[in-house]
């Protein structure tokens, strides 16, 4: 359930190439709530991936700022609650955002159960056995704790996924940013995909997701954004959003997709 507690304000945000002739993101001016799903749409080459990526400055923006839990990431040093001058850590800060790709990203010469527990472990310093308990809670939401002792190779598009998703669970983020996460899978696949993605949503879990499944960004998001171009040309309910979208360039993109 959205609040009206502000997670991450985006604030004029800019990433361009090639002198500043390329602009990826072209001012793009948003906040996220905790509890919201937001849902990005567009067109390809529209800037959606590189807005998801410099939310946790896996892109580094050229401009702009981008405030999360109060502190801007953008700049290197931010002053703590005391007044004092501290160093960004931004290996904490990915730590507080799972990041789930269009590929899944597991190691490939690890069992699920090992690519599960070694972010915990190495990161966060939690013993085996308490990370291994997590995982097979974690593997078994989703229906693959039988699974736990194979290797990726041996899963499908779907459950590699799907096990990508709890993966990034298993470091207890405060918001999980979805990178297009059904666009590499089979059609019969996807479904089990957006299963997971549901209950996440109803549960609370702060969501941000670039998408081309239309039929999600309609039943589960609870704002759409419409980027094209590397900027934000509209933004609202998905109601508002697909049965009375304004902007031209809106209207002419859902003519084409829904």
């Amino acid at each position: 359930m959205a609040t009206r507690d502000k997670l991450i304000q985006v604030t004029d945000l800019k990433k361009h190439y090639k002198m500043g002739t390329i602009k990826a993101l072209d001012g793009v001016t948003t906040d996220i709530y905790r509890g919201d799903v937001m849902v990005v749409i567009g067109p390809s080459g529209s800037g959606k991936s590189t807005f998801l990526r410099s939310l946790n400055l896996l892109e580094e923006p050229t401009g702009g700022a981008i405030v999360f839990d109060g502190v801007d990431i953008t700049k290197k040093k931010y002053k703590d609650a005391n007044g004092k001058t501290v160093k960004l850590d931004i290996d904490a800060l990915r730590q507080k955002m799972g990041m789930v790709f269009q590929h899944f990203n597991l190691f490939p010469h690890m069992t699920i159960l090992e690519n599960m527990v070694l972010a915990p472990m190495k990161v966060k310093g939690i013993s085996r056995a308490d990370a291994e308990q997590k995982a097979l809670q974690l593997l078994d939401r989703v229906g693959l704790k039988d699974r736990a002792d194979a290797y990726p190779i041996q899963l499908s598009g779907g459950q590699k996924q799907r096990v990508a998703i709890v993966r990034a669970l298993a470091m207890e983020p405060e918001v999980m940013l979805f990178d297009e996460p059904t666009s590499a899978l089979d059609p019969e696949m996807v479904g089990e995909v957006l299963d997971v993605m549901k209950e996440l949503a109803k549960e609370g879990m702060t969501m941000v997701c670039v998408t081309h499944e239309m039929g999600f960004a309609r039943e589960v998001g609870n704002r759409v954004l419409f980027m094209a171009d590397g900027k934000l040309l509209e933004e609202g309910t998905p109601e508002e959003i697909f049965e009375h979208p304004k902007h031209p360039r809106l209207q002419d993109f859902l003519s084409k997709v829904l």
